[in-house]
């Protein structure tokens, strides 16, 4: 993590909320505008990176006639994102992905995502997307044919989407996950408490609770607002509370002294609190919650599917309408 202070990391990708609001907000009225003058906000991605609006499927007369689709908002964003961040631990979890390229990936889809919205460049291809840049960038490589087909998707769509994505991070590429320095910090722990060999069990357990709470800090917006410390820091500090290792407090005014940091405790400690607060509100979506949203995206990138989304719901109404009907009969 020495080089962590002269990084791109440090000096382009940590933000203040307000900063991450706007530029979410920004690209969600983009997309939203492009529903309103095209009917669809859907993007074509060419190789070399550049992309082009599709060609408008509705004239002023459609518009008149015809009810457009209702965009996304940015909390069905949101939503979208954290399922999608979820998706990629799952995917990089049945490869065996080192926790590094796992973490790369979720970093390079959340920039990703600060220049667009999920309904002009779909999240499941820009998943993929970023996993084999990840893979590529780590030196772990794997072909697009071989991740497209492990998780049965098309390889031409991670490859279609390979340059817009590195474009839309300006090559920015090196990412410093909080996944290393956990480990480190538990060596560290393990030195500070004289952790005798019966112990390492208990420092083993301690470990993997703390990189299971960084899995869970990297679906939320942390890893945008803090240092890869700082988020490791908060992932031991939640392990120490189940599973009490050391004087958490203690340690960091020791940690803190040695390193000559400008930061005090107390303010390390509110950072921490913050980091927390954030893991407490997260919740991830399931299948179910997306249905609605997806429904939304779909009618997004197709409005014609809005339609038959409409005679779907119709059908299903219908239906119950006519079982309750039954219903009703078999009691008389």
């Amino acid at each position: 993590m020495a080089d962590f202070q002269t990084s791109t990391h440090r000096s382009r990708w940590i933000f203040s909320p307000q900063e991450l609001l706007e530029k979410r907000e920004a690209a969600n009225q983009r997309a939203a505008k492009s529903l309103e003058q095209f009917g669809v906000t859907r993007l074509e991605v060419h190789l070399d990176g550049s992309v082009s609006y599709v060609e408008p499927i509705l004239d002023q007369k459609d518009n008149a006639e015809r009810s457009l689709p209702k965009p996304l908002n940015c909390e069905e964003e949101q939503h979208m994102r954290i399922f999608y961040e979820q998706k990629i631990q799952e995917v990089c979890l049945a490869f065996k992905f080192p926790h590094k390229i796992q973490a790369t990936a979720i970093m390079y889809f959340k920039r990703f995502y600060l220049q667009w919205s999920v309904m002009e460049h779909h999240p499941k291809h820009i998943m993929l997307t970023c996993i084999y840049a990840s893979c590529k960038v780590e030196e772990n490589h794997v072909s697009a044919e071989e991740l497209g087909k492990g998780i049965q998707q098309d390889h031409q769509i991670i490859l279609n989407n390979e340059m817009v994505v590195y474009q839309s991070l300006g090559f920015d590429l090196i990412v410093y996950a909080p996944y290393r320095s956990v480990e480190g910090f538990n060596e560290d722990m393990q030195e500070f408490c004289h952790a005798r060999d019966e112990e390492q069990e208990k420092f083993k357990n301690f470990l993997q609770t703390a990189n299971a709470e960084v899995d869970r800090i990297m679906l939320t917006d942390a890893p945008l607002l803090y240092p890869p410390g700082q988020l490791s820091l908060a992932s031991l500090h939640r392990a120490n509370e189940v599973h009490g290792v050391l004087d958490f407090e203690r340690y960091l005014n020791i940690l803190l002294s040695r390193q000559h940091s400008a930061y005090s405790t107390s303010q390390l400690f509110e950072s921490l609190k913050s980091i927390d607060t954030l893991v407490g509100k997260l919740n991830i979506p399931t299948a179910k919650d997306m249905r609605h949203i997806d429904r939304k995206l779909k009618s997004c990138w197709d409005p014609s599917s809005q339609d038959e989304n409409k005679k779907r719901e119709k059908r299903s109404k219908h239906k119950s309408k006519r079982t309750a009907s039954e219903m009703q009969g078999a009691r008389a």
